[in-house]
C-alpha cells in the first residue's frame, strides 16, 4: 500500500484524472490518503477516514513511507477552528482552513514526514464528550459559506461536507455523500421529535436522495443552498421565506448522536 498527506490548504479531488474534470470531494490540510493508482501526473486515491475514492494532481500530494504514515495515522488529533490561518514550514508559510488537521501537535510543532511544522496559536482537540452543542458549535461556523459542489472548507461547502465536518471535528465520522449518511443512525419517525445535530435527509422527484442538513431545534434547520444559511423545517421538507415555497422535499430525519 502507498500513502500520503495533504499538506496544502484545500486540493481538489476529482471525478476522473483530468483537470477538466468535476471537482467531487476535498482534501485538507493533514488529511491522510491511500494511493491505489496512476495515471501520468495524476494519482487516484482514497481517504483513510471515510474511503471516499477520486483523482488528485500528484504533484499536490506529499508521499509518506509505510512507518511515517502510521506514525500519523496513530497519533493524537487536533484540529483547527478558526476560519483560516498560517502553518509556518522551513521555507514556506501555507494558509489552510478550518478543518485542517494537525497529527501530534505539541506546544505549537508537529512533524510529517521528518518536516517541521509551526502553529502557535489554539487548536482543538476532539472533545471527550460529544453532545448536540459540540456539533452545533462546529456547524454554526459554516454560516454564509457559500454552496460549492465537493467543497469540504470555510471557502465553499456542500450539504453533506457541512454535515461531515461538524460531525468529524467532533470524533464521529460519518461517509462523504448523502446517500451514504443516509443509512447510519437511528430513524425519527416525525420531523416534530427531532432534536438539535439530527440530520435531515432530502429527495428528488425520482425519489434519489440529493440534499441533508443539520437540524437546530424549534423547526429550524441549518444547510446550504447558494449559502449556509437557516430555514424553516417541516413534515414537508425546507420552506424558503424569500422565494415564498419550499426547496427541498423532506425522505427522512436520522439520529446520530446517543442522548
Amino acid at each position: 500500500m502507498r500513502y500520503g498527506i495533504c499538506i496544502l490548504a484545500a486540493v481538489a479531488v476529482r471525478e476522473a484524472p483530468s483537470a477538466k474534470s468535476q471537482m467531487v470531494n476535498q482534501l485538507l490540510f493533514g488529511e491522510l490518503i491511500t494511493i491505489n493508482d496512476t495515471k501520468g501526473d495524476w494519482l487516484l486515491i482514497e481517504t483513510v477516514d471515510d474511503r471516499y475514492a477520486g483523482w488528485v494532481c500528484r504533484n499536490e500530494i506529499k508521499k509518506l513511507s509505510d512507518s511515517e504514515f502510521t506514525g500519523l495515522n496513530d497519533s493524537e488529533r487536533f484540529y483547527l477552528h478558526t476560519l483560516s490561518a498560517q502553518v509556518r514550514a522551513k521555507d514556506a508559510i501555507i494558509p489552510v482552513f478550518r478543518g485542517s488537521q494537525f497529527h501530534g501537535w505539541e506546544e505549537g510543532t508537529f512533524t510529517v514526514a521528518g518536516e517541521s511544522f509551526y502553529y502557535k496559536k489554539a487548536v482543538h482537540k476532539i472533545p471527550a464528550e460529544v453532545g448536540s452543542r459540540e456539533v452545533l458549535s462546529v456547524a454554526a461556523n459554516y454560516l454564509s459559506v457559500p454552496y460549492l459542489w465537493g467543497g469540504r472548507s470555510p471557502m465553499g461547502i456542500d450539504g453533506a461536507g457541512l454535515v461531515q465536518m461538524a460531525y468529524k471535528m467532533n470524533g464521529i465520522m460519518l461517509p462523504r455523500d448523502a446517500a451514504q449518511q443516509i443509512n447510519k443512525g437511528e430513524q425519527v419517525m416525525f420531523v416534530e421529535a427531532a432534536e438539535p445535530a439530527d440530520l435531515a435527509f432530502f429527495e428528488n422527484k425520482e425519489g434519489v436522495i440529493n440534499h441533508v442538513g443539520i437540524i437546530l431545534g424549534n423547526n429550524k434547520i441549518l444547510h446550504p443552498w447558494g449559502k449556509v444559511r437557516i430555514d424553516t423545517i417541516d413534515h414537508q421538507g425546507i420552506f424558503n421565506k424569500e422565494a415564498g415555497r419550499y426547496t427541498h422535499h423532506l425522505r427522512v430525519v436520522k439520529r446520530m448522536l446517543h442522548h
